[in-house]
């Protein structure tokens, strides 16, 4: 299997939680992805979050329900260990959808939303640093 090559930042879809056009960067130094959440509510096994952002371009002010999330330990690259909840959704790179992990977490000050992390980029993706978002631009064309 032939590897695609990402950039070190994209615009990628999230159509599962109706997030489109949204800032990406490749952290190849993370290990799981994360994204932008605003409001995170656990009650009867049910996960009610909000994807929305005054600071990110195109996140809406959405909320999506997870049946199924679990949670799990990320260790920062300060060395602070946060215990955050994780869920499963859909990327579309390159026109071609993905099943990705996620875990949630409060990014309004950072400049982007979304990080990309090992866990889904083995495999499928190498990273170039020298180049930009590849797959939005091929979508453009």
């Amino acid at each position: 299997m032939s590897k695609k090559i990402l950039g070190r930042t994209d615009v990628l879809d999230f159509p599962a939680l109706g997030l489109f056009n949204i800032d990406v960067k490749m952290d190849t130094g993370a290990y799981t992805s994360a994204i932008h959440c605003t409001e995170i509510i656990e009650e009867n096994n049910v996960l009610k979050c909000g994807f929305s952002s005054d600071v990110h371009q195109n996140f809406g002010d959405t909320e999506i329900v997870f049946t199924e999330f679990s949670r799990t330990n990320v260790k920062s690259s300060n060395g602070f260990k946060e215990n955050r909840y994780k869920v499963k959704s859909d990327v579309v790179i390159f026109g071609k959808t993905y099943k990705i992990n996620l875990t949630l977490s409060t990014r309004s000050d950072m400049k982007y939303p979304v990080l990309i992390g090992r866990q889904f980029l083995k495999q499928k993706f190498l990273i170039d640093v020298d180049l930009e978002q590849v797959s939005f631009k091929m979508k453009k064309q």
